[in-house]
Order: C-alpha cells, then structure tokens, then sequence
C-alpha cells in the first residue's frame, strides 16, 4: 500500500469510529508506530485530522459550538442514565455537602440523589434547582449569575467568586471533552470558568462524561487529568483510552 492510499485509509477510519490511536492504526495497516506518526501529521497539516496525545479524531471532533439541552438530553440517554445512578452511589452514607455542575448528565444525578441523608447541594444549573428544591432531605444554594440559555447554566463572575469562597466534600462536574493533553474541556470561556472554580473548591472530583466525550478536546480547558479523582463513563470507552487515563490517575467507573 502506498502512503497515499494509507494516509487516505487511516482518515476514513478516524472519521468513521470518531478516533483511533496510533497503535491501534499501526496494527491495522502492518506498520510502525512512527509511520503512522508521520501519516498523521501529513493528515494534520492538511486538515484533515487533528491529532491528540495518542492517536487523532475527526476535525469536527474539535468543537466551537454547542448543541442546546433540548438537544442534549436525548443523545445517548440510556448511558447517561446508567452513569447517573453510578454517581449517585458514590454519596457518602452520612450525608455531605456536593457541587452539581450544569449538563444533562449532571441533571439526572439530581434525580437519582438519596433521600435518606442530609445533603447540601451547590449547583449553578436551573434545571438541577428545580428538581432538588423540594426534596426535604437537600439543603438547596442556587448560584447567581447570568444564565446562558443554550445550556442553562448561570455563569458570571458572581458565581466564580462564591465558589471561590467555599470547600465541598465531592463535585460532580460534566465535560465536553476529556484527553490526556487537554484534560477536562468546554467551548464557552465563561463556562469553563465556572466549572474551573468548581474543581478547586472540591475535595473529590468525579467527571461524568459518556464514551463519546473521551478523546475529544474542546476550545477551553478547565481543568488538568491529575485534578480529577473518578471519571464516570460507559462500556464503550477505548481500552487504550481507559488505560492512559487510569496511567495518570484517574479512576474510571464502567457504568
């Protein structure tokens, strides 16, 4: 097989799995690693890839602009449900205080939180305060700020500058992309902003993300691997995805 033709091969099967990494391409085309490292920065520079620690995803893998929750809440519901429930087991028995950031996923933890404890729950999302304001059993704090109608998600300074001033047992932050170089990304610098305020005042730092996000790297990174403790993801995961992100260690729960 010529270069051509395998650089041609190698970009059709990124753009058909959403990502590859670079043993997993050496193997299927019977070269070495270092070919394919060079077929990847000629697919790079011509854009037709972008590479990422690893192995390389789609252009479109690279994300300017978000999908509203409308359309969110239906895209791959059964895994997000799955993890949903996996977080909510990670709750202490005895009760404790956590952060609930904005995202559809993070919307279905507030669904499936205990009621048989005292919880106090700081979220900066509309849709997660008014599924928990009534539970008896959860001390509410809605963060201030402007509300960003695609994700409605308060955002602003004002809510940076109260998390700043807090410390929570365990957050639960959600994520547009996760990779070994980029760590946790968003598209919007004020989001990121927000959910960077949130990592830092956590003791305990659980990403729930599905497979889709893992390998993907968006616009604003808002937080490195090494701050986060547990990803909570589905059985579709890479095993070499699971494995570099177990190798910098991060914990990763199979929902």
């Amino acid at each position: 097989m010529y270069a051509e033709e395998r650089q041609q091969a190698i970009a059709s099967l990124v753009i058909a799995n959403g990502r590859a990494s670079v043993t997993e391409l050496a193997q299927a085309y019977d070269v070495t690693t270092e070919t394919v490292r060079r077929d990847l920065a000629v697919l790079d520079k011509a854009g037709v890839l972008r590479r990422v620690h690893g192995g390389a995803v789609p252009v479109r893998a690279l994300h300017l602009v978000e999908a509203g929750v409308g359309e969110r809440e239906s895209t791959r519901a059964e895994y997000k449900d799955a993890i949903a429930r996996a977080a909510a087991e990670l709750l202490p028995p005895g009760g404790a205080t956590i952060l609930l950031d904005a995202g559809t996923t993070t919307a279905r933890i507030a669904a499936h939180l205990p009621t048989d404890r005292e919880l106090v729950v700081v979220t900066n999302s509309v849709p997660v305060a008014a599924r928990v304001a009534a539970l008896p059993s959860v001390s509410l704090q809605l963060l201030g700020g402007r509300v960003r109608g695609i994700t409605q998600a308060v955002v602003g300074e004002q809510a940076v500058r109260v998390l700043d001033t807090l410390r929570v047992d365990m957050a639960f932050v959600g994520t547009n992309g996760i990779s070994v170089r980029h760590g946790l990304s968003t598209p919007d610098n004020e989001e990121a902003a927000v959910k960077r305020a949130m990592v830092s005042c956590a003791n305990y730092v659980v990403a729930v993300a599905d497979s889709s996000k893992v390998g993907r790297e968006d616009f604003v990174s808002f937080a490195p691997l090494a701050s986060v403790d547990t990803l909570i993801t589905d059985a579709e995961i890479a095993e070499t995805d699971r494995s570099q992100l177990t190798e910098h260690g991060v914990e990763v729960v199979i929902a």
